[in-house]
Order: structure tokens, then sequence, then C-alpha cells
């Protein structure tokens, strides 16, 4: 038995090694803090897995030691540069440009503790919001006709 009833380990025992480690791709980045290699797995299995994103690919940007994820949301869709950042780290205005001056649409990441991941899009500059679509647009408008109706 690997641990004690308490959960403390045996003297000479070894922790078994990070699976998330081992997997091919993480091999080849080396950054060293292991959470932000953790939100970068985390983050890359969501694009691949779950939203289908193609061409997913690990970009190192070692002067501001991140890991970065290039993608495309569609076939024949721009690659987009994806920040998979955990909650506790902090970006300065300085590093924020560093990445929108690459010239890719830039998506942060915020990964919890949990593993909640929440998508953000950085712009360069203000960018005006898609109108809604659906049922609800209209549906303040259609209350009141009903009230004056009444």
């Amino acid at each position: 038995m690997a641990e004690v009833m308490d959960g403390t380990k045996k003297r000479g025992e070894t922790e078994p090694p990070n699976w998330i480690l081992q997997h091919p791709v993480m091999k080849e980045l080396e950054v060293g803090d292991s959470t932000q290699l953790h939100a970068a797995f985390l983050v890359f299995m969501d694009l691949t897995e779950v939203r289908q994103w193609t061409k997913v690919t690990y970009a190192e940007s070692p002067e501001l030691q991140l890991v970065l994820l290039e993608a495309k949301e569609k076939d024949g869709g721009p690659v987009q540069t994806v920040l998979p950042l955990p909650v506790h780290r902090s970006l300065s205005h300085r590093s924020i440009r560093h990445l929108l001056d690459r010239g890719f649409p830039l998506l942060l990441c915020a990964v919890a503790s949990d593993s909640t991941l929440v998508y953000q899009r950085m712009t360069d500059g203000l960018v005006t919001p898609e109108p809604p679509v659906g049922l609800f647009h209209d549906a303040g408008r259609r209350q009141k006709q009903r009230r004056r109706k009444q």
C-alpha cells in the first residue's frame, strides 16, 4: 500500500508520474510552471474533444513563460490564439499587448482549480457586439402588445 491510512506516504515511496505530462504533445513543452501546463492540457482537450476545433497545436511564449494554443474553430477559418491561464495568475498590459501583436485573434481561457473553463475574446480596441438572435429579441414588445389588448 502506497499510503498509510491518514493519507501520508511511506518513506521511500515515490509519487506516480503526472499522467498529463506523459501526453505526447505535453512532453515537447518546456515551461516550468506545472499549473500552466495543466491548464493548457485542459483547454487542449476541451477544444479538440468537446468543441471539435481543428489543427490545435501548442506554441510557447518563452518571454512570457506561457503556453499558447493555436487552432481553427472551423476548417478554412482563421487561426486563433488561445491563452490558457490559471485563475491565480495575472497578466500585465505589456503581456497582453505582446500577445495581441502576434496578429491572430486572441481567446483568453481562465482555468479554475475545479477545471471550469471560461473563454473571453480579447481585442485590440472596442468591438461592436453581435445583435441578439432568437425569439427573446422581440419578447418585450410582444408582452407590451398583450397588455394593451387586455
